[in-house]
């Protein structure tokens, strides 16, 4: 990745966690924190992570929201960040932290055993 695509990605991390805590009213979209962003390289797509609290359900309702909700997010971000072309959002669910607790969980059965 270039110096350019990691200042967009990061940019757009920060405005989509903006846009998701302060304007998406969709109730399907539980507790989601974004975790970082990737742009391709052409600036057309940006994978936005995320995590999501809840069970497997939440986070298929949450990610189905936050699908139905990128044209508004990007439309938000054409208007607040200055870009030739606004990226195409396409959010990704970061699993680090759901096999971070299933790693706790087989270490806590190993320790107990």
């Amino acid at each position: 990745m270039s110096f350019r695509t990691d200042r967009v990605g990061d940019q757009l991390a920060r405005e989509v966690s903006l846009i998701i805590d302060r304007e998406l009213k969709d109730p399907a979209i539980g507790f989601v924190t974004v975790t970082g962003a990737k742009v391709t390289v052409d600036l057309r797509y940006a994978d936005i992570y995320v995590s999501v609290l809840g069970d497997e359900e939440k986070r298929k309702k949450s990610m189905s929201g936050l699908a139905r909700a990128s044209g508004f997010i990007r439309s938000l971000i054409g208007k607040r960040i200055r870009l030739r072309h606004v990226p195409e959002i396409r959010f990704k669910l970061d699993e680090s932290l759901i096999r971070a607790e299933k790693l706790d969980r087989l270490l806590e059965e190993i320790e107990n055993e």
